[in-house]
């Protein structure tokens, strides 16, 4: 198993416009061979001393797949390269962290 923490920055106002069209593909990638887990996550503004502030226009998808195989192929999906194409004007960058059980 791995496990995926996508960031996604997004236009400054534009986090639920973003939101509204990743949660569309919810549903096709759980779906898909391999996928444990899929969901959107966004920052929650608390005192604790250790946290960074609250950042309104980033959006952290926490992903468990059966393999890099799985997550590979994931991301050639027909409805990963549609989604993309859909919220290319909403993002500003991405990155990812692959991880596995330590």
């Amino acid at each position: 198993m791995i496990c995926v923490i996508a960031t996604i920055e997004v236009a400054e106002g534009r986090r639920d416009d973003f939101l509204a069209e990743f949660r569309r593909i919810v549903p096709l990638v759980l779906a898909e061979e391999g996928c444990l887990e899929y969901g959107p996550m966004v920052d929650v503004p608390t005192e604790l001393g250790a946290q960074a502030p609250a950042r309104n226009h980033v959006v952290t998808v926490v992903e468990k797949w059966e393999s890099v195989e799985a997550l590979e192929a994931h991301l050639m999906a027909p409805h990963m390269i549609e989604y993309r194409k859909r919220v290319k004007p909403l993002v500003r960058g991405s990155s990812l962290q692959v991880l596995r059980p330590a």
